[in-house]
């Protein structure tokens, strides 16, 4: 999972999509980048780590010009390693290239082979670099036109920023799995992957890019392209369902819907269908992503919402344990237990998802040890039991507990009293839709019911995409 943010016509293009970028921040740690494009060239600073270890006023003022794209990265294909950084820049026969991708591209291995073999030199291991090499293949003269050629041969989930000498240019896939937002700054446009982006430099949102849709930033217009009309009322939208579960920041809009608000009915929901009376005395969250669905869960509920597990901010990228080792170190190190809160009560706790249940297991743990009664586990999504490939970071099915286990089975391997998910339809009624209907949301991580097929490796043996982020 990444996130991508683009401005054109701001003199300060750098330096607000820093701004962007941080914003972002969520939706990738390994690597930060940017790319701007001033005097008929492109200038790029791509760093490992976080946005803010990766720029200050000296490294923004090497990126001149009033257009720049950017790129906060979580692998999903391809390793952790500068050499996958984006946004990537090339060299090719029409000029300077940069691209910056949120998603993943399924039959990219095929894609790569084929290309491969007709003599492309690939520098990297990320699936991003194809659309690339298929657009220096293509016999089209216009650019935009090679684009989209290249687009028509990949299948699969992005958004994509793409920065020329004279052009900005954004795209989303006929699906529009990952979303991609367009607004205005004065005279300027800008894209964010969320739209919590716009409200921190001060942009206001027109609308999210529609699926299939190609925007066009060049000199003083603005104009829309849709290369795949072809296919247009046979391929079905499908936003990523979880981004509203659990990946993008409460204060995005995100498919129309305020993403804050669509977790609050989650928790209601999940209330409705879980709650017996007599089983809890207090409702906490596990936080950050959490709390939204605890706070519906105790208003549907009637019970009291309190603040049971505080945070930790301040947790580096590494850090030293003590050699006289302390159980569940890596989560007390995030997560602390508020005892006055959860002493001798029935606490009810609010998660967003259960992957492996290896972290719940330390939290249900931290809990009993802090004097908590009983421990209630809630969960505002359904069992995840199949592996994402669209460009979320799942484990392999294997390693989904819900893949194997009954909900008794995972209670008892969690430690909790009980354990309780939101029912498919309780997601769906959430999200204004109703079960059985075209909801346009992808839930494959829940059903197993992919909108597009997974290419041969990925299918047989459901490949591990893990770098460990999603084991709650």
């Amino acid at each position: 999972m990444c996130g991508v943010f683009g401005i054109y016509g701001h003199e300060e293009a750098a330096n607000l999509t820093y701004l962007g970028l941080h914003a972002l921040q969520h939706r990738g740690q390994e690597s930060a980048g940017i790319v701007t494009s001033s005097d008929k060239r492109l200038y790029q600073q791509v760093h490992m780590g976080l946005v803010s270890d990766s720029f200050n006023a000296d490294v923004l003022a090497r990126l001149p010009g009033n257009a720049a794209i950017g790129h906060v990265r979580y692998s999903t294909s391809g390793h952790s390693e500068i050499r996958n950084a984006q946004p990537f820049l090339f060299e090719y026969a029409h000029g300077s290239i940069s691209i910056a991708h949120n998603g993943n591209l399924v039959n990219a291995r095929s894609v790569r082979k084929r290309l491969e073999g007709t003599g492309s030199i690939f520098q990297t291991n990320s699936d991003t670099e194809t659309i690339i090499h298929l657009m220096a293949q293509a016999r089209e003269p216009e650019s935009i036109e090679r684009l989209a050629s290249a687009l028509r041969q990949v299948t699969g989930a992005y958004s994509l920023l793409l920065l020329t000498e004279t052009r900005l240019i954004a795209v989303r896939d006929p699906h529009g799995f990952r979303p991609l937002a367009i607004g205005k700054l004065k005279d300027a446009t800008v894209f964010s992957s969320e739209t919590c982006a716009f409200g921190l430099i001060e942009a206001e949102m027109e609308r999210e890019l529609d699926p299939g849709e190609v925007v066009i930033c060049e000199g003083s217009s603005v104009r829309s392209y849709r290369p795949f009309e072809a296919t247009r009322g046979r391929v079905k939208e499908r936003g990523c369902v979880f981004e509203h579960v659990y990946f993008a920041r409460p204060d995005s809009d995100i498919n129309g819907r305020s993403v804050y608000s669509s977790r609050v009915r989650m928790g209601q929901q999940l209330a409705r269908e879980a709650a017996n009376e007599g089983e809890g005395d207090v409702v906490i969250a596990v936080p950050d992503s959490g709390v939204p669905a605890a706070i519906g869960y105790a208003a549907e509920s009637g019970l009291p919402f309190a603040n049971g597990l505080i945070r930790s901010h301040y947790v580096g990228r590494t850090f030293i344990e003590p050699q006289d080792s302390i159980r569940h170190f890596g989560v007390r190190l995030k997560l602390s237990p508020v005892r006055s809160v959860v002493e001798g009560k029935r606490v009810v706790v609010v998660d967003d998802s259960l992957v492996r249940g290896t972290t719940s297991h330390k939290i249900v743990a931290m809990l009993k040890a802090a004097g908590a009664k009983e421990v209630h586990l809630r969960i505002s999504a359904p069992p995840t039991t199949h592996s994402c490939f669209y460009g979320l970071d799942t484990p392999t099915r294997s390693e989904l507990i819900a893949s194997s286990h009954s909900i008794k089975e995972i209670a008892d391997f969690v430690g909790c009293t009980s354990l309780a998910y939101l029912s498919h339809a309780g997601l769906m009624s959430s999200l204004d839709t109703v079960e059985g209907e075209d909801s346009g949301f992808c839930s494959a991580c829940f059903t197993g019911q992919y909108p597009v097929a997974i290419e041969g490796e990925n299918a047989g043996k459901l490949v591990s995409l893990s770098k460990g982020s999603a084991a709650h």
